[in-house]
């Protein structure tokens, strides 16, 4: 059954289909954060116009921290993959990377979610970005780029709002006017 995550903003609502199915890792680590509320109270630190929208970082409750995009899940926690594995997070929170398999070719696509990283092995966590233009430059499978981000879902309803954030007034990328995830669930 596909799983579909609600983002409720300040700015407004919108929702993602996951695939959960095809990358069950980080959807499970998704699914784990949004439903334990880690989410909530979080603002979106990184907004670019014909680019993306990054969130997920826990130093970004506060709109204005300079350790925001730094951030990430606890270190050494567990959680559930939807494949019904438990998987541990590293210890400085980063999950293991799912790329390399044909199931997993997902392109960076506008609407798609797709996990942030260092562009180090297993430094994805809590931060995914979600696109609003063509980047795939950033696909595992480009080698154009040293870029590796799996896209993990994609936006199916309100994704207007989406490209409404990505456009509005920013200093240094960062929203002028904070934008706030008020709570990401997972159904």
């Amino acid at each position: 059954m596909t799983k579909i995550a609600t983002f409720n903003t300040s700015m407004g609502s919108f929702r993602a289909e996951l695939y959960d199915d095809k990358m069950p890792i980080t959807v499970g680590n998704f699914i784990d954060l949004a439903n334990t509320g880690f989410y909530d109270g979080v603002h979106f630190h990184r907004v670019i116009p014909d680019f993306m929208n990054q969130f997920g970082c826990p130093h970004a409750k506060d709109p204005k921290s300079r350790r925001s995009g730094t951030g990430g899940p606890q270190p050494n926690t567990q959680f559930q993959g939807s494949d019904g594995r438990v998987y541990k997070r590293t210890h400085d929170g980063g999950i293991p990377d799912e790329i390399g398999q044909p199931h997993q070719r997902i392109t960076n696509a506008p609407g798609t979610l797709s996990m942030a990283n260092t562009g180090q092995p297993q430094s994805g966590g809590s931060q995914f970005f979600i696109n609003v233009a063509d980047n795939s430059n950033l696909d595992w499978f480009d080698r154009s780029s040293p870029s590796a981000h799996p896209v993990f879902g994609k936006v199916v309803d309100g994704y207007d709002l989406v490209q409404k954030i990505s456009r509005v007034r920013t200093v240094n990328d960062n929203p002028t006017v904070p934008i706030q995830m008020i709570s990401i669930r997972v159904q």
